[in-house]
């Protein structure tokens, strides 16, 4: 697949196992049909390849994404904002589909939709809740309020944060390349097993951690893994 030329509003790079999708349409990267049409663009790129690990980054200068494109919103009915709203990733909604966040110290999160007259769609609803607690969710959900960086990181909605004279986009690197040596199957597992907890009672949940475990070593990852250890070598994972 051909990587679009020129200003698009999302481009992608790739290096080895790792491609990043940057968004580009300023002033505030506004997740209007544009970036959205780019993303669905450049994850197929990304199954084409294969990647391991995908970073979503911005290049506009103090906007990760923000948020919905209200000018298009504004000019929809309620029917053709199901089409828009099935797609659409605001922009904390799309950060929060992601895995692990990564923010700097000028970090602001919010979902100001009640301020508009809706309700966090893409998902807010029901992720936040499962990421910081109902509470917390319902704090910033009911109020539209945001929170800066360090709040974010307290409460858990951010995973790292940028140190001092370092970008959010190159910490993100950084953590890329700690997750693209390890074992695909065995994150996966580790994704499937916490993700049980929320909803199977704690033996049913430990039971599905054995299966995971025994799965790991059915596949050869685990004795690749411990083999590699005792060896003093890296380990050579699906």
């Amino acid at each position: 697949m051909t990587q679009p030329q020129g200003r698009e509003p999302v481009t992608w790079n790739r290096d080895g196992a790792i491609v990043e999708f940057v968004l580009d349409r300023p002033p505030a990267n506004a997740l209007g049909p544009e970036i959205i049409t780019g993303l669905h663009t450049a994850m197929d790129y990304a199954q084409t390849v294969d990647a391991k690990v995908i970073v979503v980054a911005s290049v506009v200068d103090g906007f990760f994404a923000a948020g919905a494109d209200i000018k298009h919103m504004s000019a929809i009915d309620a029917a053709s904002f199901r089409g828009y709203g099935d797609a659409l990733r605001g922009a904390l909604e799309l950060a929060m589909a992601c895995t692990l966040r990564v923010g700097a110290a000028s970090a602001r999160l919010g979902l100001p939709e009640v301020k508009l007259g809706l309700i966090p769609g893409a998902g807010g609803t029901q992720r936040l809740p499962r990421l910081i607690g109902r509470g917390r969710a319902l704090d910033l959900m009911l109020t539209g309020r945001q929170v800066e960086a360090d709040e974010a990181f307290w409460i858990g909605l951010i995973d790292r944060f940028a140190e001092p004279g370092t970008t959010a986009r190159a910490t993100a690197w950084r953590l890329a390349r700690e997750l693209e040596a390890a074992s695909t199957p065995a994150q996966l597992a580790v994704v499937r097993t916490v993700d049980a907890a929320y909803d199977r009672p704690l033996p049913d949940g430990l039971r599905f951690e054995v299966e995971q475990v025994q799965d790991l070593f059915e596949r050869g990852e685990a004795l690749e893994g411990l083999r590699a250890f005792v060896n003093k070598r890296t380990p050579e994972f699906a």
